[in-house]
């Protein structure tokens, strides 16, 4: 019997197929259709609202914001301004980070919610007439010709394929990018040893006095503010919470009880199964390779980041400012070679490098932190005493180690 092909959807042209409407995506796509680029994305979502995901968007962000005449529009969305980033060790609370000092039009970092701002970015794409957002469209590999990566095969809503052929494919499909796999591009993973439990937490009329921040010693506890919710997140040994499971949940909401400002009883009213509380296993890897005949990979799919300084998604939307600045000449003229493409690698890797060795510096061996009231710790009062510390942490965390400019009006 003969097999029939299973028919097109759709045969896209395009200049440049994204994977993946991120901060990095949606912020790559941004710029290209703005500068009169040809742009796909392809997002497997319907929308973005999915937990769990970085809510900082940092001053090197809203800088580029600004750059772009985007900041009053994106400072009109409900958000939170954070001057100064606060930590507890062992019952002293810290300034860890300080953003006052910064060279930059906004010295505070803003909390909001990422799918807010991710449509945002989505929205004012839409207005470029260049540019387009696939929905609940799925990339399940790369198209060649010539030996080099010529488009992307996916899978459109309702189940029927789509080719899409593009000068170029960007992949900005995070730390399991099927891009990255797809093109064979090594990586190289330097471990963490800590991973994290995030759940919610209702908020109580009376919870005023606590804002997002760290806390708890060696800040194992985290919480963001989501208006009517805190979003938790508890730090436990790298592959450990298996054996979290077995000693009972009891037990896991008496430790966070130790280390947050919650009571354990509070905790307890809310979380009452194991299926509340969602795992995010850290990861700390860097490609290689970020590029190959017609293909790259930014973002998370190029650098996977621990938590530690929320930095992610901003050097995330550095990558993509980056490739922008580097590529959208080429991408005019229809064809970029692998020679342009190895020069965003080389543009980012040492603030990629250094960021993830500082992480790595920080988290330190995979050894067991208990989770007790301690007497003031050394650490704590030696950033209470030193106050050039924070200002320091403020530049690292708010700029990272280079920023990127947009080119407006090239």
């Amino acid at each position: 019997m003969k097999m029939t092909e299973q028919p097109i959807l759709a045969d896209i042209t395009t200049g440049c197929c994204i994977i993946g409407g991120g901060p990095a995506g949606l912020m790559l796509g941004y710029l290209l259709a703005r500068a009169g680029v040809r742009v796909t994305v392809i997002e497997k979502h319907q929308d973005f609202l999915r937990d769990f995901r970085g809510d900082t968007i940092h001053p090197s962000t809203l800088q580029i914001l600004h750059q772009l005449g985007l900041l009053d529009a994106f400072l009109a969305l409900p958000h939170q301004r954070v001057e100064q980033l606060r930590g507890e060790f062992h019952g002293e609370t810290v300034t860890l980070a300080d953003f006052t000092r910064l060279p930059t039009h906004c010295k505070f970092m803003v909390l909001m919610p990422q799918w807010d701002f991710l449509a945002f970015l989505a929205d004012h794409a839409a207005a470029m007439p260049h540019f387009q957002l696939l929905r609940s469209t799925t990339a399940t590999g790369l198209l060649h010709t010539d030996n080099r990566v010529c488009g992307v095969a996916a899978v459109g809503v309702d189940g029927l394929p789509i080719r899409i052929q593009a000068d170029l494919v960007v992949g900005t499909d995070g730390r399991d990018s099927m891009v990255r796999k797809a093109a064979k591009l090594p990586r190289r993973e330097y471990g963490a040893p800590r991973d994290v439990v995030w759940f919610k937490l209702p908020k109580h009329p009376d919870d005023t006095q606590w804002t997002s921040g760290h806390g708890g010693p060696r800040n194992r506890f985290i919480m963001l503010d989501r208006t009517d919710y805190w979003q938790c997140g508890y730090s436990i040994d790298k592959d450990s919470f298996a054996s979290w499971r077995q000693r009972g949940l009891a037990f896991f909401i008496q430790q966070v009880g130790l280390v947050s400002p919650f009571s354990e009883q509070r905790l307890g009213e809310t979380i009452r199964e194991w299926q509340q509380l969602k795992l995010l296993v850290i990861r700390i890897d860097r490609l290689k390779r970020w590029a190959a005949p017609g293909v790259l990979c930014i973002g998370d799919a190029a650098h996977a980041m621990s938590p530690i300084g929320g930095v992610g998604v901003n050097l995330a939307i550095q990558d993509a400012v980056a490739t922008a600045n580097i590529l959208t000449a080429a991408l005019l003229h229809g064809r970029v070679s692998l020679r342009q493409l190895a020069q965003v690698r080389r543009r980012r890797l040492f603030p990629t490098w250094a960021l993830q060795r500082l992480q790595i510096m920080m988290t330190g061996k995979n050894r067991p932190i208990r989770a007790t009231r301690r007497k003031p710790s050394v650490i704590g009062d030696w950033m209470r005493r030193s106050r050039w510390v924070p200002y320091i942490a403020g530049r690292i965390i708010g700029l990272g180690f280079r920023t990127e400019t947009p080119r407006v009006g090239d």
